[in-house]
């Protein structure tokens, strides 16, 4: 079964490309299949990472960036998928 973690948080005014960097510099315990890195307007960023797990596994995730990088607690899901259509 694969499973989708998603990370997502907003940078504080004007330190979106400082958060992106932060993050992309963060390296998790164990190899997902597959880790994507995305950003979308008002300076948020948004981390996928994909597993072949079930969807309640214990996974390695994302740490809470530092307080002054972020404007609110990072926003985190899960996913099972339902295959490709």
């Amino acid at each position: 079964m694969s499973v989708a973690l998603m990370w997502e948080a907003r940078a504080t005014e004007g330190r979106g490309e400082d958060l992106a960097t932060w993050v992309r510099s963060q390296e998790l315990p164990a190899s997902p299949l597959r880790r994507e890195t995305f950003r979308a307007p008002e300076d948020r960023v948004l981390v996928i990472t994909w597993w072949e797990a079930p969807l309640d596994a214990d996974l390695p995730e994302l740490p809470e960036p530092p307080a002054d990088l972020t404007s609110r607690p990072v926003h985190r899901w899960r996913f099972e998928s339902m295959g490709e259509d």
